[in-house]
């Protein structure tokens, strides 16, 4: 019975490793005869199966309607926000200051990132951090938002705050 068996096992093997060759001998397939992966036959589906499935899928597409929009809505938009991103350009009279607070605000991202992935690399401080970040949302929930006189005081101050940075106080 172990022969038997043995000898099954021997013969699939066989018939795939002669389809992957088969496959292999075409120029397609070239990149994917070079891979470490083995070669996996398609799946055959049930009849039963694929019935059911192309119900579902039917029901599912008239669910999914998708309104695509003309390419020259898209380029008008385009063009439109280049001419406009232009015209703010040549506004700015002092450009060397925005090009270096912009290159400024990329390294910062970047030094933050890396920051960020050095303590995150530290065992046990992440869920330190994410603790501490739960108990300062829940202060802050109890202390501006729980209670309508706080939110009007957290509105307060946010408006007081736009004027700050507007600069019209």
């Amino acid at each position: 019975m172990a022969a038997i068996a043995a000898a099954s096992t021997s013969m699939a093997s066989t018939a795939v490793f002669t389809t992957h060759l088969s496959l292999c001998s075409t120029a397609k397939a070239a990149s994917f005869c070079r891979s470490a992966l083995p070669y996996l036959l398609p799946r055959v589906s049930a009849s039963a199966f694929s019935t059911s499935f192309k119900f579902a899928e039917s029901k599912r597409s008239s669910l999914l309607q998708v309104k695509a929009s003309s390419s020259e809505e898209a380029s008008a938009d385009t063009s439109e926000f280049i001419t406009e991103l232009k015209e703010k350009w040549d506004a700015v009279e002092d450009k060397t200051t925005v090009l270096l607070y912009g290159g400024g605000a990329i390294v910062a991202v970047w030094l933050s990132s890396i920051l960020v992935g050095a303590i995150n690399s530290v065992p046990l401080l992440p869920k330190v951090l994410e603790l501490v970040g739960l108990g300062y949302t829940g202060w802050f929930v109890y202390r501006y938002l729980l209670f309508k006189s706080s939110r009007k005081e957290l509105a307060e101050d946010i408006e007081e705050l736009k004027k700050k940075v507007a600069g019209t106080e």
